[in-house]
């Protein structure tokens, strides 16, 4: 297992038993979960981010919505200005410091997006404001004071070498896994991790492909973001053949300043770049002023992280069957 704050290691023990003591009481129902009138289908992670929910959540929105089976989300809203449950508002404009950047990220993509700390709350404000056929819960495994008729967990390569934390990014254990319905695995990672995820439960488990849709083909481009696993990002536009020239890394929902915006455009035009690419996680995040400011360099353009499942089929029967109540 990797440490990735070594000096921290003597506190997983106290991180473990405390997690063991909550779940413990959720599995015993001394600590009970709040239903909503609709389903709620969760899409998780073991991790504390970066395995790369929030596509997924879109994905799974556009499969239920394509078949007749509309969808809200409900969303923490990581970073809000305010703690009320508030219903993102369909505006391009709407800003990610007040609702969060995967919310308004979801929204764009043509979706209705709940916010709150507490997601029943959230789902309570949808259901009284919108009609669908269940709520999508983002990043919603861990979040165990709301019930759910699905459990959908993603899991990755880093995240079986990873440990708990304080040390680690692990919010659980792998043996955690056994209260998942359904484990996802990327193709790429499939082979590797499908044994792990066999010896910690019976979920079904399926595959995914990720790709990179590209609307500005630069040649020598600039990136930037700010995600939990950056590396991430650039690895895909190398694989891709769109290594940038530079880039420069922010820690996750980083808020975006003018002395950022700055630095970006002063390196972007220090290694010769043609244009910017950077997440749309990120994009959410910049003014109309930043944006402008960032084009003195080149076009400015967010590729869309297209998410496939290998087997759509087999995918739906099993959503519909738990939206029958099966």
């Amino acid at each position: 297992m990797n440490a990735k704050r070594p000096l921290l290691l003597p506190l997983n023990p106290v991180y473990a038993l405390g997690l063991a003591l909550k779940n413990a009481l959720r599995d015993a129902g001394i600590l009970p979960a709040r239903r909503l009138g609709r389903p709620v289908l969760s899409v998780g992670s073991l991790s504390a981010g970066g395995a790369g929910k929030t596509p997924v959540v879109l994905m799974l929105a556009r499969l239920l919505q394509l078949h007749h089976h509309p969808v809200d989300i409900l969303s923490r809203g990581y970073g809000r200005g305010y703690g009320r449950p508030a219903h993102v508002p369909l505006d391009y404009f709407a800003s990610a410091a007040l609702y969060g950047d995967e919310p308004v990220e979801m929204m764009r993509a043509g979706f209705h997006v709940f916010v709150a700390a507490d997601r029943h709350a959230a789902g309570t404000l949808a259901e009284r404001s919108h009609q669908a056929a269940a709520h999508l819960l983002d990043d919603g495994f861990q979040h165990r004071q709301l019930a759910r008729a699905l459990d959908i967990v993603l899991l990755t390569a880093e995240d079986v070498a990873d440990t708990l934390l304080p040390a680690g990014n692990l919010r659980e254990p792998l043996s955690s896994l056994r209260r998942a319905r359904v484990v996802i695995l990327r193709e790429e990672e499939f082979s590797q991790l499908q044994p792990v995820v066999q010896r910690h439960t019976q979920a079904e488990i399926w595959q995914i492909r990720r790709e990179l849709i590209f609307e500005e083909e630069l040649a020598r481009p600039f990136a930037f973001c700010g995600i939990a696993r950056p590396q991430s990002f650039l690895t895909m536009l190398a694989a891709a053949g769109k290594a940038p020239a530079g880039h420069i890394l922010f820690p996750d929902h980083h808020p975006y300043t003018e002395q950022d915006i700055n630095r970006i455009v002063a390196a972007a035009k220090g290694a010769q770049a043609d244009g910017i690419y950077l997440t749309e996680k990120d994009a959410v995040k910049l003014s109309q002023q930043f944006h402008q400011h960032l084009q003195t360099v080149g076009p400015v353009h967010a590729p869309w992280l297209r998410v496939e499942l290998l087997d759509t089929h087999a995918a739906l029967e099993t959503l519909e069957l738990v939206l029958r109540g099966d």
